[in-house]
């Protein structure tokens, strides 16, 4: 579904919300998970490798063409990310589908035209934000990546935001929310709240694609926008 195909409601349409809805929300004070499983031993980000002063490029030279995990199979391309390596604002997904398998970059089918869309609302551009995903393999159908290739994949995606050190992190969907906040709760439950992460401000929102098949909740996801607007500093554009 095109974002701009009902422009009449705003909860069919991010960009046609932008121009209707009040300013930007201010952001709310940083929350606590209500549940959180806790990993045994050290944490994903306290066990990848981090080397002081490594860059994406780097990132992406040690994961080369990677066979870590089975993941590797069935792929096309591997799909590491897209975007400004200084950017403010991250937006992390779960995996990549099949134009992404096929194209070798993130978010770049329906989803990611949506996902596309959202951005420019915030008066920002793609190539000002940086889009990436917890595996870097397109799971089997676009299955969820199962624990053990989230597991063995996503250090690198720690590495990653260590190297950008975003000042907001915005996770799409409740596996990329999940895996960084260690927590099985499902995203309802804590959507549009604020946690600390590392030094960044995180918020999760919900998955371009489940937005395409439930439009209503669009009007849900530009309240998260805002708030990320706000802490960015950011204004929409007058038309």
């Amino acid at each position: 579904m095109s974002m701009t195909s009902s422009a009449k409601s705003p909860a069919n349409s991010i960009a046609a919300t932008a121009s209707s809805m009040a300013p930007p929300l201010a952001a709310k004070s940083v929350s606590s998970l209500p549940i959180i499983s806790a990993p045994a031993g050290p944490t994903l980000f306290e066990a990848a490798e981090r080397v002081p002063g490594e860059t994406l490029d780097d990132i992406r030279a040690d994961l080369g063409e990677c066979t870590r995990c089975r993941l590797h199979k069935g792929r096309t391309k591997l799909v590491f990310g897209v975007g400004n390596p200084k950017a403010e604002l991250v937006f992390v997904g779960e995996g990549p589908g099949h134009d992404e398998d096929v194209q070798g970059e993130p978010f770049v089918g329906r989803a990611g035209k949506l996902l596309t869309q959202m951005i420019e609302a915030m008066s920002l551009r793609r190539e000002d934000v940086y889009i990436c995903n917890v595996v870097k393999c397109r799971p089997p159908e676009n299955r969820l990546p199962d624990k053990d290739e989230i597991g063995v994949c996503s250090p690198f995606l720690l590495r990653q935001l260590a190297a950008i050190q975003p000042k907001v992190i915005c996770c799409l969907g409740a596996c990329s929310a999940q895996t960084l906040l260690a927590t099985n709760q499902g995203i309802s439950r804590f959507r549009g709240e604020w946690f600390d992460f590392r030094g960044s401000k995180l918020i999760a929102t919900y998955h371009p694609a489940y937005l395409l098949r439930n439009p209503p909740a669009k009007s849900e996801v530009w309240k998260d926008l805002q708030k990320v607007m706000a802490v960015l500093g950011l204004q929409l554009k007058k038309r």
